[in-house]
C-alpha cells in the first residue's frame, strides 16, 4: 500500500495521531521553570543596614546588579551567600542589594529617599555586577570590585576588600 493510499483511506485517523502528538509535544511547550533566585536581601535603609555590621567592626557589603544580569547572579551564588555564612564573616559584616534597574525606594546614608536606580546612578555605578564595600557615614572603605573578574582569584580580591573595610574601621 503506497503512502498516498494510506493517506486517503486513514483520513478518520488524522484526529486520532494530531492529539497524540500535540500530548507528546506538551512537556516542551510549557515554560521552563524558573531558575532559583539568588538575590539577596533587597536596601530598603543603609543608614540602618550599615549599623550593626559597623558596631562589630566590619562594613556595609552592597552588590549593584541587574535583573537580566548573568555575570550577577555568579557572583552572588558562587561568593557573596557563601561569604553572609561564613563563620569568620557573618556577625561583622551585612550583605545587600541594590538593582540599578529598579524603582524600589531606598533611603540612602543620609537619610535622602531614592529609588535603587537613582542611587546606583548618584554612585556612578554603570556596569554590573560592582561590589563595594561602606562605612557607617556611607564613606567607601575599599575599591570597589567591578565585574566577575577571574573566578579563580574573586575570592581573594573579596576576602582583601573585606579585611581593607575592618582595617579602615579600626579605632587609631
Amino acid at each position: 500500500m503506497s503512502v498516498t493510499t494510506i493517506l486517503k483511506t486513514e483520513n478518520r485517523h488524522w484526529p486520532a495521531i494530531f492529539i497524540a502528538f500535540a500530548l507528546s509535544a506538551a512537556p516542551f511547550l510549557t515554560t521552563p521553570p524558573a531558575r532559583a533566585s539568588t538575590d539577596l536581601p533587597a536596601a530598603s535603609d543603609l543608614r540602618a543596614a550599615v549599623a550593626s555590621p559597623a558596631k562589630a567592626g566590619g562594613p556595609l557589603v552592597v552588590i549593584y546588579s541587574r535583573h537580566d544580569c548573568a555575570y550577577c547572579e555568579a557572583v552572588k551564588r558562587d561568593f557573596l551567600r557563601p561569604l553572609a555564612r561564613h563563620p569568620a564573616y557573618r556577625d561583622k559584616l551585612a550583605i545587600v542589594q541594590i538593582n540599578q534597574d529598579s524603582a524600589a525606594p531606598l533611603t540612602d546614608f543620609h537619610g535622602k529617599r531614592t529609588t535603587h536606580a537613582g542611587f546606583a546612578a548618584d554612585e556612578k555605578i554603570g556596569l554590573v555586577p560592582v561590589v563595594a564595600f561602606y562605612g557607617p557615614n556611607g564613606q567607601r572603605l575599599a575599591a570597589p570590585i567591578v565585574g566577575a573578574r577571574l573566578p579563580d582569584f574573586y575570592q581573594s580580591y573579596l576576602e582583601a576588600a573585606i579585611e581593607q573595610s575592618m582595617a579602615a574601621l579600626k579605632p587609631r
